[in-house]
């Protein structure tokens, strides 16, 4: 059963994100939104987390945080507005929402 795990807590705040990346399954996603997005800091911890993760992980970001926050997207994550939001919601079995 495929899960789509949502994250929207800085990574540099908490484990979360970290938790995350642990349990994620093959047929897994995760989405980064709101403060999650600053894992896409180029050179951080967190990034590098999800770069090693690149070639197994299907990784999503709002474009609407990433914009707010002046990040610049890797080319191993995908963008996706709230519409997209929706229908990764739909083609995944489950949404896990790491509150």
């Amino acid at each position: 059963m495929s899960t789509l795990h949502v994250v929207s807590h800085s990574p540099f705040t908490d484990s979360r994100l970290t938790s995350c990346l642990r349990l994620l399954g093959a047929d897994d996603a995760l989405l980064l939104c709101g403060d999650a997005t600053y894992a896409l800091r180029d050179g951080s911890a967190p990034f590098r987390a999800l770069q090693a993760q690149t070639t197994s992980l299907k990784l999503f970001v709002l474009d609407e945080d990433v914009a707010a926050r002046d990040l610049t997207l890797p080319h191993w994550a995908e963008s996706v507005d709230y519409p997209g939001f929706v229908a990764l919601s739909i083609r995944f079995d489950k949404v896990n929402t790491w509150l």
